[in-house]
């Protein structure tokens, strides 16, 4: 039986799977059910493992020799659902708005997969249910330190993320810069309250924030090479109480984006710099803080490559696409940084829907069947990696 055909097979439990995952989504770092449920998935399975990170679960399939590593996201959002679906979230105000419950679940049928072809394995599979995807620090950082990663340490890792824009069916791959780091940015601007009528006796944080939005933009397209992506957006501005009264503060937030790793740590001297600069000469005090989060996505070209060719063996040629780098962020960035890594995006948007809601959206109801078409390519990509 091919893999597919393997697949096609269980994919009434997928189905069973996935929305009981649905039905019960936790945030992040608070998977508790969610882990419980895997593991208990993996032992009816046979599948050793262990807890990692409190919540997330590392299980390795296989023995001695070549190490490949697989990774699926577990965590939820602080999203109301509203599809209407007969499996829909039953916790009001969390939802699986960003297709983890279907990564878990493909998953766990590559681990049921590969258990049952475990003594032709010619090598070992290393399985990662991450959680903390969604929320600083990553769930990814904590796996690494708390040493998922280690014994035995992985040759490559590859992972996937559902995709609304693409069509079922439809897979794609981009080497190098893929995704973007996401840094979280929190302003205080402290001036001195006064009479609307009499700004002269106040120091007016309002000005200052509201010229340091163009004084920062300015900065951030003329200090990088316009040939490296690179983004601030001021998201959040916050301050006053009345229409006579100037305030004392303002909060502004805001996130900043990149690729390149160098020009982002420069990013953060200058906006840090900059803003008490600016601010001071409103007669303000500026202070902006920086929560440092996930560098950038950097996948390598071979281990692209070789997840490319194992797609088009599956799919055929015309269904595997290039993928536009995006300055979204993803914490599967910390395993790029460790060893080659290739995350590549599956299709998941309904063949009858010319659009649907996206990441994120709280009508976010991709394909079901495109869990069969990624969990044949992370299978497929484990058992060649190992069998080449």
């Amino acid at each position: 039986m091919t893999t597919r055909e393997y697949l096609e097979s269980i994919y009434p439990w997928m189905i069973e799977t996935r929305r009981h995952l649905h039905r019960h989504p936790e945030l992040s770092f608070q998977e508790f059910e969610t882990a419980d449920f895997i593991s208990q998935t993996l032992t009816s399975f046979g599948i050793e493992h262990r807890r990692v990170a409190t919540t997330g679960i590392v299980a390795h399939i296989g023995g001695s020799g070549r190490t490949v590593a697989l990774r699926a996201d577990i965590d939820a959002l602080p999203i109301d659902e509203q599809t209407g679906l007969e499996y829909a979230s039953t916790r009001p105000g969390v939802m699986h708005a960003c297709g983890h419950d279907t990564h878990t679940t493909m998953l766990l049928a590559v681990a049921r997969l590969l258990k049952e072809r475990e003594s032709d394995l010619s090598g070992t599979v290393k399985l990662l249910f991450q959680p903390g995807e969604e929320k600083t620090p990553g769930g990814a950082s904590i796996m690494i330190s708390q040493g998922a990663l280690e014994d035995p340490t992985p040759e490559v890792i590859f992972g996937q993320h559902i995709d609304p824009d693409a069509p079922f069916g439809k897979v794609s791959f981009v080497a190098g810069p893929m995704l973007a780091s996401a840094d979280e940015l929190y302003w205080t601007i402290r001036g001195f309250g006064a009479h609307a009528a009499q700004p002269h006796k106040g120091r007016d944080p309002i000005m200052a924030a509201t010229g340091l939005v163009h004084h920062l933009q300015s900065l951030i397209t003329k200090h990088r090479n316009p040939l490296d992506p690179g983004v601030m957006t001021i998201t959040s501005i916050h301050g006053g109480s009345a229409t006579n009264i100037i305030p004392d503060v303002v909060e502004m937030k805001g996130t900043l984006r990149a690729f390149d790793s160098a020009w982002r740590e420069r990013a953060w001297e200058f906006l840090t710099e900059q803003t008490k600069a600016y601010c001071a000469l409103h007669g303000c005090e500026g202070v902006l803080e920086i929560s440092k989060g996930y560098p950038p996505l950097i996948n390598s070209q071979h281990a692209v490559d070789f997840a490319r060719r194992v797609a088009q063996d599956v799919l055929g040629h015309e269904n595997v696409l290039d993928f536009e780098p995006k300055m979204w962020a993803e914490d599967f960035a910390y395993y790029s940084q460790m060893m080659p890594a290739c995350f590549w995006m599956l299709g998941g948007r309904p063949t009858q829907l010319d659009a649907m809601p996206g990441l994120h959206n709280p009508r976010f109801a991709p394909e079901e069947e495109s869990m069969k078409i990624g969990a044949a390519l992370l299978a497929e990509s484990a058992l060649q990696y190992l069998s080449k």
